[in-house]
């Protein structure tokens, strides 16, 4: 059986500020191994997986339209806000991560609290 992830394994980072990422658009950080896609969509921010589950491909770099995001490499769609699969080749959902907006920075909720 899997470990569960308690709300005490829960921390939040300061990913980005809030000007440094135009609406309609996405960047990429690391943190603890692994890379989080972050996007601006129409002003709310979202985050994911940064790679896709199909081919190692950075999200960040694909085209975004609406609240989808194309993989930069075999051109299947994702849900943003979901992280869910729309189109193949991918199938496999996107981790999602919880965001907030405060002090003009944008934070993600994230595993590796104390």
């Amino acid at each position: 059986m899997a470990a569960e992830t308690t709300i005490k394994d829960m921390q939040w980072i300061q990913a980005i500020r809030v000007d440094s990422l135009p609406v309609g658009d996405a960047t990429r950080i690391e943190h603890g191994g692994a890379c989080i896609a972050i996007f601006n969509l129409s002003g709310r921010f979202y985050a994911t997986a940064g790679v896709c589950t199909h081919a190692h491909a950075f999200l960040s770099e694909g085209y975004i339209d609406g609240q989808t995001i194309e993989c930069p490499l075999h051109q299947g769609l994702f849900h943003i806000p979901t992280g869910m699969p729309l189109s193949p080749p991918v199938t496999e959902r996107l981790k999602t991560y919880e965001t907030k907006v405060a002090d003009g920075y944008v934070h993600i909720l994230v595993e590796g609290g104390d």
